[in-house]
């Protein structure tokens, strides 16, 4: 159970390996489709969505630009209550703290609420190098953890699964991690929960410590908070004795009124419900009640070079809502697996370049390309995250990045037109040179176009790829010029 997204090759290749399987462009059309329904329903139910949207984005921008206030306050308030603060500058630091408190407890497992930030920073292999054993406890994220497979969305883990599939997973991997299935187990998806639940129950019971990360961090009161939909996050941050959260930088809210506007944009886009079943809110330690210890692991992780980026910052934005996924058509039939990040769809496109930055590998400069531009992630994102403008923003820093070296085809081409068109006399000699260039580039696939025109579909150059698909026309026999001059008569 360690698959990983490291060496995923760049988007192009991957979609195209996504889209010759047909069974999992059948899996997600349904799922997204469903998803998409529900969304539409109960937003089309509040009559001030759009002033909603406004608020979530406003909160978010102006806690962005005092985050250093609002972490040192949340830092206190959580201190205050009993809470150890840890700060963690990478991926790797997260993990060695996460590491450490276990093995300072000599736990050897533990059980996990649904988390984005501990898969980003590859929490569960970190600790299976120092001997322990990460449980995931959310019904999509158990079954890509039995399955050693990759996470393909953001709310739905395992969307890319139908439930036959589900069951073979069930059937031969749960014996090996703990309880097995049951005999007989069938499809139907109230029998796979059951088998799940049995399963995770004595994990739930025997952990002694657990890991969680959090949708929204409340400064002026240190409150973490995890809403979700099956219960599996309650148990977790209520039963073990340890606690441990790993909570992005940018998930802060300053007030609890604050806290409201999101907690009614949330879950309308995300699981298309008006509230969530389950928002668990803790402070610090209560003696007696929950867990004995709680440690929170504050994680950057490329968010301050995100927000370093005037353009790219409104992608720190983002509540994890997975909206933008839903109503991409990109990310419909390709899947998240091609995206080759936790993050995947428009906002993954975005957000990896911003929190990586660009030039560092092509698989990550390859992102923000996978995007058609059509705008629906905008349209459907609760915080009106301009993703479309952050894409095209990123394009050219991902171009800038590469610059140097020998010129590129296309950049040659560019730069003799530039140099070509901006004087007279030069655009004059090129002129006269297009009779010449007529007669012999017309003999390469020519062929008449209606009207009489000629084109060209086949270029004697490198690059002529490009013109197999696509009509050239061909150089004219004498410039506007030439004809001017003779009076303008045919």
């Amino acid at each position: 159970m360690t698959a990983t997204f490291v060496g995923m090759p760049a988007f192009p290749e991957a979609a195209r390996d996504a889209l010759a399987d047909t069974q999992l462009r059948r899996n997600l059309a349904h799922a997204t489709g469903t998803i998409r329904a529900k969304r539409a329903a109960v937003v089309g139910e509040v009559d001030e969505w759009e002033e909603l949207r406004l608020a979530g984005a406003a909160i978010k921008d102006n806690t962005l630009r005092r985050l250093d206030e609002h972490l040192l306050t949340l830092e206190a308030a959580l201190t205050e209550r009993g809470a150890t603060v840890h700060w963690a500058r990478d991926a790797a630091e997260a993990c060695a703290i996460v590491a450490g408190i276990a093995q300072d407890h000599q736990v050897d497992e533990v059980v996990k609420v649904k988390s984005m930030a501990t898969q980003e920073i590859g929490l569960n292999e970190a600790l299976a190098e120092h001997g322990v054993t990460a449980w995931e406890t959310d019904l999509a994220e158990l079954i890509v953890q039995l399955g050693d497979d990759l996470p393909s969305h953001i709310l739905v883990p395992a969307i890319h699964r139908n439930r036959a599939e589900i069951r073979e997973i069930f059937r031969d991997r749960m014996a090996a991690a703990g309880r097995p299935a049951p005999p007989g187990l069938s499809d139907e998806p109230a029998e796979l929960a059951g088998a799940a639940r049995l399963h995770l129950r004595e994990k739930f019971l025997r952990a002694r410590m657990a890991v969680s990360g959090a949708n929204f961090a409340v400064a002026e009161s240190g409150t973490l908070v995890v809403v979700e939909s099956e219960g599996n996050g309650r148990m977790c941050l209520t039963l073990p004795e340890v606690l441990v959260s790993v909570v992005g930088i940018e998930k802060i809210v300053p007030t609890w009124a604050d806290l409201d506007v999101f907690l009614q944009l949330l879950p309308r886009s995300s699981t298309g419900e008006r509230m969530n079943p389950y928002t668990s809110t803790w402070s610090g330690i209560t003696p007696g009640d929950g867990p004995r210890e709680m440690h929170v692991v504050l994680l950057d992780n490329g968010r301050t070079r995100a927000l370093a980026d005037e353009v790219g910052r409104q992608a720190l934005r983002c509540i994890r809502c997975s909206a933008c996924l839903n109503v991409c058509p990109v990310y419909e039939r390709t899947g998240g697996h091609a995206y080759g990040s936790v993050y995947p769809g428009p906002i993954g496109a975005i957000l990896n370049p911003l929190l990586k930055g660009v030039g560092v590998d092509e698989q990550t400069d390859s992102l923000p390309y996978a995007s058609s531009l059509c705008g629906a992630c905008f349209d459907a994102c609760p915080v009106r995250i301009d993703i479309p403008e952050v894409l095209v923003h990123l394009r050219t820093k991902v171009v800038d990045a590469h610059r140097g070296g020998a010129p590129k085809p296309e950049a040659a081409a560019m730069k003799a037109a530039a140099w070509t068109l901006a004087d007279a006399r030069r655009l004059g000699f090129a002129e006269r040179g297009l009779g010449v260039a007529n007669k012999v580039l017309t003999r390469f696939g020519k062929r008449v176009l209606p009207g009489g025109r000629r084109a060209l579909t086949r270029l004697p150059w490198p690059g002529s790829l490009w013109t197999n698909a696509r009509d050239v026309p061909a150089p004219p026999p004498e410039s506007f010029r030439t004809w001017w001059r003779r009076g303008g008569r045919p």
